[in-house]
């Protein structure tokens, strides 16, 4: 449901989520409950990060096309902890 922001005459700005076809009603205050008119402003226009956009396209097309492996990737394995801590684990 979209968000319209609106400005009441005591309060200033408010924002409500409501449906579009309520979008040009005034709107109630819910401070003072003075009637408050609709502002118009810029839409909220997100871009999504490039990773993002990468992985769910990855994600998309597994769906239908998924990718068939013939072996175990190889795996990374951490680094070696060092320092006192690592002196009190038991290990090999």
């Amino acid at each position: 449901m979209p968000t319209y922001r609106y400005e009441c005459p005591e309060c200033g700005l408010f924002d409500v989520i409501k449906p579009l076809r309520e979008s040009g009603e005034p709107q109630r205050c819910g401070r003072c409950g003075a009637m408050a008119r609709r502002v118009f402003t810029a839409p909220m226009l997100v871009r999504t990060p490039r990773p993002l956009a990468r992985a769910l396209a990855a994600q998309e097309a597994s769906a239908y096309e998924p990718q068939i492996v013939d072996r175990v990737p190889p795996g990374r394995r951490p680094p070696p902890l060092t320092g006192p801590r690592a002196r009190r684990l038991s290990g090999p």
